[in-house]
């Protein structure tokens, strides 16, 4: 069973940086495709950025010129850095995790693994 833990949320000010970190245990990381979530309030989830345990990597096109995804497999851990964030990425971002699917990486649907979330909130 794997277990995935978020950090780095917190609150910023509009054009501000935050690094979110995904800590994965309970299985074997290099072998894990994962991914980034975010919901807002009264939204649904929404795809944020994906790393296929192959190495390769996908940003959602709404935040692909602020955002990267990136992995440690030495320390189990994902990240995903956000730049000049602005008050509409106000949301609760999830990491998520699976070692196989039919399902696109960019889909909920794929992921077997969810985190509780840690929030970013993005002040004007």
């Amino acid at each position: 069973q794997v277990q995935l833990v978020e950090s780095g949320g917190g609150s910023v000010q509009a054009g501000g940086s935050l690094r979110l970190s995904c800590l994965a245990s309970g299985g074997t990381f290099s072998s894990l495709s994962m991914g980034w979530f975010r919901q807002a309030p009264g939204k649904e989830r929404e795809f944020v950025a994906f790393s296929r345990k192959s190495g390769s990597t996908l940003i959602a096109e709404s935040v692909k010129e602020r955002f990267t995804i990136s992995r440690d497999n030495t320390k189990s851990t994902l990240y995903l850095h956000l730049y000049s964030l602005n008050p509409e990425d106000t949301a609760v971002y999830y990491c998520a995790a699976a070692y196989y699917s039919t399902t696109p990486y960019s889909r909920a649907g794929a992921y077997e693994y969810w985190g509780q979330g840690t929030q970013v909130t993005v002040s004007s």
